[in-house]
């Protein structure tokens, strides 16, 4: 039997899409899953996958990459036109291209295969908090400067006179680091504190979110004003107020 996750999340009630063309392992992910309480729909391909997610609304989509006909990354551009589902990756290549071409289609998480059942249920529960509304603060704007007005309780951003749309863990990142505002704060405290636990070694997930941040609200993104970095340690957002 699976071994049981931390209940930081509670299993029953969500629903989990598992598109896979492998039926040994969908039935795989499937049986532990139940196991943990979660209701699965299956998808053996990209297609079926669109229908299913667009008619069960799942709360989050495992996508494996390697499909015929349609992979899972054009399968994630479709998705990601009318849905901001969560998604983990599921891929048998390691690469840190897939890696990246994945998050940057707008991808939560990449697990490579093989994979143990308590690292997936580890990392959807993870997936699921970080992508939960639970951020709240004053309620009020936070004016950094007079390009920069957030307000994290409506998920606002306006930056250079342009509402910015962030992902969830975007703005779990820029919450962070806004909120500790001239502190820096390491790779190791950013991954605990925005992904969790579960990612205590994934440093290129920080300097990848970092890029995005900076993409979407520095006018000169490499040459940057309010992210700053420290070599090697970790990065500060510039004082203010």
């Amino acid at each position: 039997m699976a071994r049981k996750s931390a209940p930081d999340i509670k299993a029953p009630g969500k629903t989990i899409l598992v598109v896979d063309d492998e039926p040994r392992m969908v039935e795989f992910i499937t049986m532990n899953l139940e196991l943990e309480g979660f209701r699965v729909v299956r998808a053996a391909n990209g297609y079926e996958a669109l229908e299913k997610a667009a008619r069960d609304m799942p709360d989050l989509v495992i996508l494996d990459i390697m499909m015929p006909h349609m992979d899972g990354f054009d399968t994630l551009k479709s998705l990601r036109e009318t849905s901001q589902v969560p998604v983990i990756f599921l891929s048998a290549k390691g690469e840190e291209s897939d890696r990246i071409r994945g998050l940057d289609l707008g991808a939560d998480d990449y697990i490579t295969k093989p994979f143990s059942t308590r690292e997936l249920v580890s990392r959807m529960k993870a997936v699921l908090r970080r992508t939960e509304p639970a951020i709240s603060t004053s309620g009020s704007d936070i004016v950094v400067d007079g390009e920069l007005r957030i307000n994290f309780d409506h998920r606002k951003v306006i930056a250079h006179g342009q509402e910015i749309r962030l992902r969830p863990t975007e703005y779990r990142l820029l919450y962070q680091l806004v909120t500790n505002a001239g502190k820096l704060l390491t790779h190791e405290t950013l991954l605990s504190r925005v992904w969790g636990t579960e990612y205590r070694d994934e440093d290129q997930y920080v300097r990848l979110y970092v890029t995005y941040l900076r993409q979407k609200i520095e006018k000169d993104p490499k040459n940057p004003k309010y992210i700053l970095s420290e070599r090697g340690l970790g990065y500060r957002f510039k004082e203010f107020g």
